[in-house]
């Protein structure tokens, strides 16, 4: 068997959520129900729910979901969509749960019984984190949860938790994450509230691989910056700079000591000493980095790829490819809609 080739440093978080090196390492697992109220938000609870299951995809078994109602009865979203949760809440059912989500809505009436109440405290004494969805803060608040607390709500209910919850401290950002409590205002706070949560639980590297999935309109046109990236030395920093606008027609070595004020026996060293690695190498890297992210977040073809990328071949292209991913470019996954 051969072994693929690992990626440089300033490259390597770039790439390294995709080739699972730690997929024989045994997952954090955390356990996320959803308590879906009357006219929740759907799209909010979605963003939500799509994150997490997401980061599954780029990491199996990272999380587990579940859906609950307030009763065994079907639940109405905002957009009347009719939902059967899972199962109903009850203490048996937070004592599973490392997160809990109240899904509220525009119109989700304010109002919880005292049972519902219980079931919240019950939560937070059992050290259960709490978030809540566009009004679902208010719900938290009403349990006296959000004392000394940050959160985010939607602007139509401000006024209601502030009077129910002086010493709650409302935003108007989009979402808040405060300790162990998550709030958001809207649907693309949500998701963002999931990715910032998933961050503080795994690492950026899982965060950028849900974005590139999930995000793929903004990530299609956008080339990756390895140079804001990386700690390096001014005029290594302005090479790096040189190779990515050059792409299409790499430069040769000579051609980027002489713009880097520097020989070509320099050059090398600053890539060896700040990269732990040759120029040649980083190049390489640096244009299979970008012909992946063409070739998931675009319709172009294989061969307009390989050409932007500077390579002069298919087969060329191919065998560096599998080099670094493990298989053939006509085996990426396409992420475009």
């Amino acid at each position: 068997m051969i072994e693929r080739r690992q990626f440089s440093e300033g490259l390597k978080g770039k790439n390294l959520r995709y080739l699972n090196d730690n997929a024989s390492a045994t997952p954090q697992v955390v356990r996320c129900g959803f308590l879906l109220l009357e006219h929740f938000s759907l799209p909010a609870f979605t963003q939500v729910l799509d994150t997490l299951v997401t980061a599954n995809l780029l990491r199996p078994g990272v999380f587990t979901t579940r859906t609950f109602g307030l009763s065994d009865s079907e639940v109405v979203s905002d957009l009347g969509l009719v939902i059967r949760p899972d199962a109903r809440l009850d203490g048996s059912a937070i004592k599973g749960l490392d997160l809990l989500v109240v899904c509220g809505g525009y119109r989700t009436e304010l109002k919880a019984n005292e049972a519902f109440i219980t079931q919240l405290k019950a939560a937070a004494e059992q050290g259960v984190m709490l978030a809540g969805l566009w009004n679902g803060a208010w719900f938290l608040g009403k349990a006296g949860l959000l004392e000394g607390y940050r959160c985010a709500i939607h602007p139509e209910h401000r006024p209601a938790l502030a009077e129910i919850s002086r010493a709650t401290q409302v935003s108007s950002e989009p979402y808040v994450i405060d300790r162990d409590r998550l709030t958001a205002s809207s649907p693309s706070g949500a998701f963002h509230m999931a990715l910032d949560w998933i961050k503080s639980l795994y690492d950026k590297a899982l965060v950028e691989g849900v974005e590139d999935i999930l995000a793929f309109e903004e990530s299609r046109y956008r080339r990756i910056k390895p140079a804001e990236n990386i700690c390096v030395s001014a005029p290594l920093r302005e090479v790096v700079k040189l190779m990515d606008t050059n792409l299409e027609e790499p430069l040769e070595l000579e051609q980027l000591a002489v713009y880097a004020g520097r020989s070509r026996r320099q050059l090398e060293r600053l890539f060896k000493e700040q990269l732990g690695t040759t120029p040649q190498r980083y190049y390489l890297e640096l244009r299979i980095t970008e012909a992946r992210r063409l070739l998931q977040h675009t319709e172009l073809s294989q061969v307009e790829v390989l050409v932007a990328c500077g390579f002069v071949s298919p087969s060329h292209f191919s065998k560096c490819y599998s080099a670094y991913f493990g298989y053939r470019p006509s085996k990426e996954k396409r992420l475009v809609k």
